[in-house]
This record gives C-alpha cells, structure tokens and sequence, in this order.
C-alpha cells in the first residue's frame, strides 16, 4: 500500500502528519509527505525516516511577507498550482492521498486523487471550517460578513460564496488543464462525503451536523522520544518551574515587544522564563539568568516541566500543552486561535487573552489565572482524557477503505 499525504501551511499543519505517516508505515504502508520546502520541514520529516516532496515557496516566508488581503486570491492559484506539479507526480502509483492544509492546497491534491482514480479524504486539525448550525464560520481578511446576518445557516452560506469567488477560477483552470470538469462549490468538493476531524473530542467536541457525516478521530500525536537540550535541562533544575512562551509559526506583527511584555510579566509575578524563539524570532531582553531562549525542542516533554504555557492558540500547541497538564495562557493572533482561547477559558484549565498584542498589565492578569492552585488542578485533571491514539485510529480507517 502506497500512500501520499499532502498539506500546504504551518507546523501545525504537518506535525499531524508526522504522526500518521509513522503509523500508517507501522502497518506495512509506504508513504511520503508534500509540504512547503521549509527547511525545519525538511529535518521534522528526515528525523522519522519519512520521504518529503517539497511543495510551492516556503510557508515561513509567506507567513512573514503579510501579503495584502487582497492577494488572497493570486496566492491561492500560485498554491493550486504548485499542488497539480508536486502531488501529480508524488501520488502516481499510490492507492490514498489524504489532503490537509489551506482549502486551496487540499482542493488541489484532491484534484489529483481525482484525475488519479485514488482513494481520497479530507481532514482538518479545526473544526471551524466545517459548516455547523450550531456556530458561525470563520471570516476571510477582507471579506467579512453583514453585521445585521447572525443566522449560522445563512453565513455558512456565504462563507461557501466566499470560498468560490477566492478559490474557484484558479481551482478551475488548474483541473481543466487535466481534463477535468469543473467545481461549483468548493467547499463542498474539498470536505468531500466524509470529512476527518483530527482533533481530541475531549478538548474540541464536535457536535453532530446532520447534513454532514463527519469522522472525529481524535488529534493525531506523534510520542517524542527526543531529549531535551542538555542546557535546557540544566535550566528547568535550577529552580521552581518557569512559564513557557513562545507564539509557534506567528510573526506576532502587531506586537515588536512580545518578548520584553512576556518576560517583564512573568518576573512580576516571581517566575522564570523560556521564551520559544518561533516564527516570530523572540529573543532575550538582558542577560539575566532567570530566562533561557530555545529554539526547536521537544514540547512533550517540556511543557510537562513548567508552569504555564504562553501561546497563541494553535490547534497542536493547545493539545500538547493540555496533553501535558500545563496551565494556558493562549493569546490568539487570527484564524482558529480565539476559538482554541476559549476552549480553554470554558474548561477552566487557562486564560484567554483579549486580542492578539499583550500588554504588561493584560498579561500579568491572564498568568495570575494561569498560575492558580484552582486551574493547575482542574489543568493536571484535563491531561488524563486527552486520547493518544488519533493517528493510530486514522491509519487503520484510512488503510481499510482504500483497499
């Protein structure tokens, strides 16, 4: 059995797949990933023995050139077309593909299942993008809804107009080029019959839509043997637990001084600090020996070692940290990340910063929260119902119904 797994996007995006290529290879299948050529993509993948076929320009740098809103739509046909090149080639021969990712990305690959006659499905790591009466759609930058529309049905339908005006000429032109017909709602296409939800049901409960059969395996976790820094280790000994932060693959543009807000807050309130450099190059603001600056690191077996975790709210880093009974503060920057700040408000098991740009006086408020007996409590007990067995569940039912 050969499958291709394809995504375009952040870590999040293909750390996922990280986990389900090792179990898929567990059972016998051989498999290879299409993701941006970022180069900490490269050696993630290199480091599981995994085969990377590299996909469009580098997700890090179009995440860092804040390309207009109204690019939205020539960014996607550049998208689009770079997965009709790299997943055509990569998916020949192979029996499933599964697409992940941006919804131009994963319109593209599923085109090439398409023209492939393979088995296909798709899968989000948020449930935001999957229609549901029970909340409203995220928005697109520059396409925002009617104030006065608050019926869910109906911005669901919108939101699946907006999809088309952004993404279908491009979608189009691509699957002519292959000789296929076109698609009138992609949205639809790319969620398919039956969508996979790779979230923990525990954390992200996904309430049942009864026009849509949705699959909720549960998140998809790799275990991380890996140790962590020998300096780092020498850190977290030297004293009481510090609070981590770091905001993952965010510029963090509406904030320069996230790290001086973060590290002064956090000594207000008496505790050491790690700051995760990320996408958003965090450094140090002096050279006092109650803060440590780390890079790439092994977030399982760290985040068991503070005290909270500072971040903006991504679908992995959420999971990981909940998953090691971390207290939270989520600070949120866009997208899916205020919906996982209020997962973990509602829970009790963090904060949910208001907004994106912290400030000394908001953040000092959201870590006293975080750092309470009550919410370490209430965060140690939420550790043990998260499910580690998501990849493994996925592998299986993906393997079963490409036979």
């Amino acid at each position: 059995m050969r499958v291709v797994l394809s995504t375009y996007g952040s870590r999040g995006d293909v750390e996922p797949l990280v986990a389900l290529a090792v179990r898929l290879r567990e059972r016998g299948a051989e498999v290879r990933i299409c993701a941006p050529a970022d180069e900490d993509f490269a050696q993630r993948l290199a480091g599981v023995g995994v085969a990377m076929v590299p996909v469009g320009p580098s997700a890090r740098a179009l995440t860092k050139s804040a390309p207009k809103p109204s690019s939205i739509s020539q960014r996607a046909a550049e998208v689009i077309a770079s997965q009709f090149d790299a997943v055509t080639a990569a998916a020949e021969g192979c029996d499933a593909l599964v697409a992940t990712g941006m919804t131009p990305a994963a319109a593209g690959a599923l085109s090439v299942a398409e023209k492939l006659g393979i088995y296909s499905v798709s899968v989000t790591f948020q449930q935001l993008t999957v229609p549901s009466p029970h909340r409203p759609p995220l928005t697109y930058p520059g396409r925002a809804f009617p104030p006065e529309v608050t019926d869910n049905r109906v911005l669901w339908d919108l939101d699946a107009e907006s999809n088309n005006v952004l993404f279908g000429d491009a979608l189009n032109t691509n699957r002519a080029s292959i000789g296929l017909l076109p698609v009138d709602d992609v949205r639809a296409y790319v969620l398919g019959d039956q969508p996979w939800l790779a979230t923990d049901p525990a954390l992200d409960p996904w309430r049942p839509n009864p026009e849509l059969d949705v699959v909720q395996t549960g998140a998809w976790i790799l275990p991380d043997e890996r140790p962590l820094p020998a300096d780092l280790q020498a850190f977290l000994r030297n004293g009481e637990p510090p609070v981590y932060v770091g905001f993952g693959s965010m510029p963090m543009r509406g904030s320069s001084d996230a790290a001086e807000v973060a590290i002064e807050a956090i000594r207000a309130q008496g505790r050491r600090a790690i700051v995760g450099r990320g996408w958003a190059d965090l450094a140090l603001i002096d050279d006092q020996d109650d803060c440590f600056a780390v890079g790439e690191a092994n977030h399982q077996a760290l985040f068991s070692r503070v005290a909270t975790v500072v971040h903006h709210g991504g679908a992995g880093t959420t999971t990981t940290a909940t998953r090691a009974g971390a207290p939270q503060v989520v600070v949120p920057q866009g997208a899916d990340q205020p919906y996982w700040a209020g997962r973990v408000a509602e829970l009790g098991i963090g904060a949910a910063h208001d907004g994106p740009t912290p400030t000394f006086e908001s953040l000092s408020t959201a870590l006293k929260t975080a750092l309470s007996p009550e919410t370490a409590e209430r965060a140690t007990g939420m550790a043990a119902t998260i499910r580690t067995d998501g990849a493994a569940v996925a592998a299986k039912l993906l393997l079963e119904r490409s036979r």
